[in-house]
């Protein structure tokens, strides 16, 4: 459930036109003393208090930002598919971010590829993966869903399409990320941050409106240095994101081959059709994962997100260091995930 521990809370309605005005720092600032709450106590409470649509929810702490833009849709009726499209787009538009859209780190041969996708309570979705040049590859990913017969869309294919829908063209490595490549290439090593959290990673996203209508959406730059044309787990459906409006929706963070390997997403949305809340169907999947990789798991973050049709929300990682941003009953929070093992 949505349940507002003791911290400090902000009343989105009435400060939305504010935190618009605010840098991504001095947003950080403001609700830095929220509550990082949602150790594995507090998670197994769920119950307590009624959820009351809309609700939003997304991985990380530039999720507060997305999920302002998101609740500011979502209180005037909107489409949740619309609103979590409209969240995203703030993490992909901040060169800050190094793990999203503008400013993401390139792969090792120096260009910026970014995957997404998105997905309705009806099982409709859209994907592209591999996409140069574009800002925002959420909102072509439901382009994808909306005006083509696919599902996914990739490389120069994406591109092309991106440009026919009328989105602009446009150079993604900003001198930041052009900086911290020609860094790497000096020693050319390759070997991914176990714990992601320490420069943040994908933004997965996901809401109920007022019309009970469940949505998600998954948007990254990928790993830092990858191979050119590498693709993770974001733009595939079940295993970055996954929604079924008769349960709920999932997103996950992380290293996204292990998220394939057991298509996170899509077994967090079956563990909670088979009886099990938003929390203790992450925490299944989690588990099992660990059960089934054993050693080859250790020093892989894993990270899932879930929401079931009614608007109870759950977090699970295989370690500590996930948090997650939450927005319900006019409050808006970051909390803590529970976690399976110690660092």
């Amino acid at each position: 459930m949505c349940i507002n521990p003791s911290a400090r809370r902000v009343n989105l309605e009435k400060t939305n036109n504010f935190v618009r005005m605010l840098s991504r720092k001095d947003f950080l600032k403001l609700t830095g003393a929220v509550s990082l709450a949602g150790m594995l106590g507090e998670a197994r409470s769920q119950g307590k208090l009624k959820t009351k649509a809309p609700v939003v929810v997304s991985t990380w702490d530039f999720g507060l930002e997305a999920n302002a833009a998101a609740w500011e849709l979502l209180v005037k009726g909107g489409y949740s598919l619309d609103a979590v499209v409209a969240g995203v787009a703030i993490p992909e538009k901040d060169p800050a971010i190094n793990t999203v859209g503008l400013g993401g780190f390139p792969d090792r041969d120096g260009r910026v590829t970014l995957d997404a996708c998105v997905m309705d309570e009806q099982l409709n979705c859209g994907s592209v993966a591999c996409l140069e040049h574009i800002m925002h590859p959420a909102a072509v990913a439901k382009q994808v869903m909306e005006k083509t017969p696919h599902v996914m869309l990739t490389g120069e294919g994406a591109l092309k399409f991106a440009l026919e829908q009328g989105f602009k063209k446009e150079n993604l490595l900003t001198a930041q990320a052009e900086a911290a490549w020609k860094e790497w290439l000096k020693k050319s090593e390759y070997s991914p941050s176990p714990n992601w959290e320490l420069n943040h990673d994908t933004i997965g996203m996901l809401a109920l409106d007022r019309q009970n209508r469940l949505s998600g959406v998954c948007t990254t730059s990928g790993m830092a240095w990858k191979m050119h044309g590498r693709v993770g787990d974001s733009p595939i459906i079940g295993a970055g994101l996954y929604v079924d409006g008769e349960v709920g929706g999932a997103t996950c963070s992380g290293l996204g081959e292990e998220m394939i390997r057991i298509a996170a997403s899509h077994s967090v949305v079956e563990a909670m059709r088979s009886g099990k809340s938003a929390q203790s169907a992450c925490e299944a999947v989690i588990k099992r994962y660990y059960r089934r990789r054993g050693e080859a798991a250790k020093g892989k973050q894993v990270c899932l997100l879930a929401m079931d049709k009614n608007g109870n929300v759950g977090a699970y990682s295989l370690m500590p260091g996930f948090v997650y941003a939450l927005t319900c009953n006019g409050v808006h929070e970051i909390r803590k995930a529970a976690y399976l093992l110690d660092a």
